[in-house]
């Protein structure tokens, strides 16, 4: 862990630090808040803090580790935050949309109580656009969140990327249907992950809004999941938040296997990399191509000309879902 500021390090070094008391958790925490409190006026990527509340949570779990011996759970003692869309018990609620200006939930919404549960110390939230509906991070009640590196170009949104982005914290829950998670992470230089949909999805999103705030379900397209600074990192959130409701939690289970293989040799990849329908630009494509002969050298099976789907039918079906 980067001893100097702690905070920048992986989570994974953060938590290995906390497990073998290298720092307490207050600390930890309290470094944490020191550098938003300079980052985060320029930034406006955090809107609603629990200091109080986080504080509680550390010093809860020092005494812990101290008088046990043992963790709280597998987040124990790390700061996070969560996307303005995640109800938190106690903690006001807005996304974005100043008919919820005052709302303080009296629950917290399934991933957040699955943080709790963790370990995890929930700092506060992260801005997001007007109940989510935009590309971008900006809004009535908060304003704009600005992009850590270029303050002329966007973070993209809705979720958390400049906080990871920035040091703010080293993990995120974000929420996407759209893009709200791949577009922060591609626009801020960090890593996110949209989770799987099948008969249910793989992390929970009870508790998100839209829907209204209250409601017993979430939207059918809605996937919730983690933002990092390492890949490494979004598995360590994934873990924890891969799992039933905690309502359900005595009734079944998540299983996730194991990669089938250990090389990309052995994998078979298909690469989209334009479409009439919607063309990239000469300096993407340029990319994509690039990434096509990096995949190609590292031995795996490309398939750059067949699609599952065809595109202009595809995105007419999505926009009526949606």
């Amino acid at each position: 862990m980067n001893t100097t500021v702690p905070y920048r390090s992986s989570a994974r070094a953060q938590l290995h630090a906390l497990r073998c008391r290298q720092i307490t958790a207050r600390s930890l925490l309290d470094q944490t808040l020191a550098h938003l409190a300079k980052v985060n006026p320029g930034l406006n990527a955090m809107v609603t803090l629990d200091t109080a509340g986080a504080r509680a949570a550390a010093d809860a779990a020092d005494r812990h580790l101290a008088a046990t011996g043992t963790t709280l759970g597998p987040l124990h003692g790390l700061p996070i935050t969560v996307k303005d869309a995640l109800e938190t018990k106690s903690m006001r609620t807005t996304c974005g949309s100043p008919d919820l200006t005052d709302h303080i939930p009296a629950q917290d919404a399934d991933v957040v109580a699955l943080l709790r549960a963790a370990g995890a110390l929930i700092i506060g939230k992260t801005n997001t656009a007007t109940m989510c509906q935009d590309i971008q991070t900006s809004n009535p009640v908060f304003g704009k969140t600005k992009n850590p590196f270029d303050q002329t170009k966007t973070p993209g949104g809705s979720s958390g990327g400049p906080a990871v982005a920035a040091g703010l914290t080293a993990l995120e829950i974000g929420s996407d249907l759209a893009g709200s998670l791949r577009l922060p992470a591609a626009y801020c230089g960090v890593y996110a992950l949209r989770t799987s949909r099948g008969a249910a999805p793989i992390v929970p999103t009870r508790g998100h809004i839209p829907r209204p705030p209250g409601w017993l379900t979430s939207s059918d397209m809605i996937a919730l999941g983690p933002i990092a600074r390492t890949a490494a990192d979004l598995a360590v959130l994934l873990d924890v938040i891969a799992a039933p409701a905690p309502a359900d939690s005595a009734a079944w289970r998540i299983d996730l296997p194991a990669p089938k293989f250990t090389s990309l040799s052995q994998y078979r990849v298909g690469i989209w990399a334009d479409d009439d329908y919607c063309r990239v630009d000469s300096a993407t494509r340029g990319l994509l191509d690039q990434v096509t002969r990096l995949v190609r050298g590292a031995g795996a099976t490309v398939d750059d000309s067949s699609r599952p789907v065809e595109l202009a039918t595809s995105d007419r079906l999505f926009r009526r879902l949606m």
